[in-house]
């Protein structure tokens, strides 16, 4: 396989790399968007049972069930506010730092692999040269 080829392999699979990460990107993107939904549907359908279950105790007891639910309710609503809150400022902290990780290191590679193709590119021309130089010897010698 010639040199030329070589190089030409090599920003074929450049470009599919580029792909690969646009690609992931939206692969992401759309795994966290299903991760938040089906959370979403188990809070609902959890939320759902308590409250059928609620129902019946109520139908049992109205007032006493009614005050402890609506009691309960109130306080895991105020729990999870705070925790979320909190969770929020620390994973932004923490998601601020591992991203910022994440681009230097991608911004290393990349400049890594431009310096590769580059120095690819140096080393082809170079062999073109090196073989037209010994084309041009050949030809010299047998006339």
């Amino acid at each position: 396989m010639a040199v030329s080829d070589d190089l030409s392999r090599l920003s074929d699979r450049a470009k599919e790399a580029e792909d690969r990460a646009a690609s992931a990107k939206t692969e992401a993107r759309e795994r966290l968007e299903q991760d938040v939904e089906n959370a979403r549907k188990k809070t609902q359908e959890a939320a759902e049972k308590l409250k059928t279950d609620s129902k019946a105790a109520a139908d049992r007891a109205e007032t006493w069930g009614s005050g402890i639910q609506q009691s309960w309710s109130d306080h895991v609503l105020k729990a999870r506010q705070r925790m979320n809150a909190r969770k929020a400022q620390l994973d932004a902290t923490m998601a601020e730092g591992d991203a910022e990780d994440a681009e230097g290191y991608a911004a290393f590679t990349i400049d890594f692999a431009y310096s590769a193709i580059e120095e690819a590119e140096y080393a082809v021309l170079d062999a073109v040269l090196a073989r037209a130089d010994a084309n041009t010897a050949a030809s010299t010698a047998t006339t």
